[in-house]
């Protein structure tokens, strides 16, 4: 079974020579606050996101507080509170999440969640998503990538930290499970990560290889955020848009100096509103990969290329020599290639010196 290499989530298509699905992640930054996730959304709206994304996890059913008992490292290290305590705290009552898919469809943006657990999918799957994401933590957890897959709608899996083994593995189970609308998205993850660390051209490989359609879920940041990029988290999405990225991923926050763990990391509404427009400008700047003379250029190919201009005054009749002849901007009069013909031919008239050499000048 092939994978699709054009997917539609809601309205719009997603694949290669498609304007890029941006998604707006939220994580955490609701606060606890139902009418916060709803105003987010209709910033990540007003920002130019197609869509709005929360995760959906219950804290006991996705963390062990024994096993995170005496267990802090990578982002987590400079935690103050105990790991399954910032997982309670940051869980999406799912009394909330049919309202807020509806209020997403009622302002014009794509519902999408994470799910986390069986009952989340089965709720997604009761309110109508019209996708499904993984995070790049279930990509070896194959039981419930199938379980995902078998909804048959499009699913996204994160491919941070993962082998080359595990993708095929997951890309395998999502192809037997008879799903073949599957988007691969490079990622790397530690929020936030280092630029150093992006591996853009991964997500080419990764297209090439499985023959799906890519994108990029990405945790880069400025210095404000801890990070280390000199665009300010823009680097790596631009970037991945050029390298044929059909999706972007990014958090957001409406301010990055609230209290909570996903908010250092996560680009300001101004700044998803900046990189959305650079990714619409980087794709308008790509074009469609034919050479030819652009339309603003065609009057520069006159002011910057040569035309022949004559060295000396010439009469009707006298040969025209080659050191008759100097190649001067603007371009008004013959081209250089026309040099062999005109050398050796007659003046049909009178040319003074410096004076452009027209086609009408020359007896060939």
């Amino acid at each position: 079974m092939a994978f699709q290499q054009e997917i539609k989530i809601g309205s719009r298509r997603i694949g290669a020579g498609r304007p890029a699905y941006v998604i707006a992640e939220i994580g955490s930054n609701f606060d606890g606050s139902l009418d916060r996730a709803k105003e987010l959304a209709k910033l990540c709206k007003e920002a130019g996101a197609d869509a709005y994304k929360i995760q959906n996890f219950r804290a006991l059913d996705i963390v062990s507080a024994e096993g995170f008992k005496n267990l802090q490292v990578a982002f987590q290290a400079k935690w103050d509170t105990p790991v399954v305590d910032v997982y309670k705290k940051a869980e999406f009552p799912r009394e909330w999440v049919k309202e807020v898919s509806e209020y997403c469809k009622e302002i014009g943006i794509d519902f999408f969640s994470a799910a986390y657990d069986y009952e989340a999918v089965d709720l997604l799957e009761k309110i109508g998503v019209k996708a499904h994401k993984l995070g790049a933590g279930e990509i070896d957890n194959t039981e419930f990538i199938q379980y995902v897959a078998k909804t048959g709608k499009p699913i996204l899996i994160s491919v941070g930290a993962a082998t080359m083994k595990e993708i095929e593995n997951a890309v395998a189970t999502v192809r037997k499970a008879g799903n073949d609308k599957l988007i691969l998205l490079q990622c790397v993850t530690n929020y936030p990560s280092p630029i150093a660390d992006s591996n853009i051209t991964a997500m080419t490989m990764l297209r090439k290889k499985f023959k799906v359609v890519v994108g990029y879920s990405d945790h880069t940041i400025g210095k404000e955020g801890g990070s280390d990029d000199p665009l300010g988290g823009l680097t790596v999405p631009l970037g991945a848009v050029a390298l044929g990225a059909s999706v972007i991923e990014k958090h957001v926050t409406d301010d990055r100096s609230r209290k909570g763990p996903d908010h250092p990391f996560a680009l300001t509404m101004g700044e998803l509103k900046q990189m959305i427009q650079g990714i619409r400008a980087m794709e308008a700047a790509l074009g469609d990969g034919k050479k030819r003379v652009m339309p603003s250029e065609k009057q520069t190919v006159i002011i910057q290329r040569r035309g022949m201009y004559a060295t000396r005054d010439m009469k009707k009749g006298d040969k025209i020599t080659r050191d008759g002849i100097v190649y001067l901007r603007p371009a008004v009069g013959l081209r250089p290639p026309m040099i062999k013909k005109v050398v050796g031919s007659k003046a049909k008239r009178d040319i003074k010196a410096m004076q452009p050499i027209y086609k009408e000048d020359v007896a060939f």
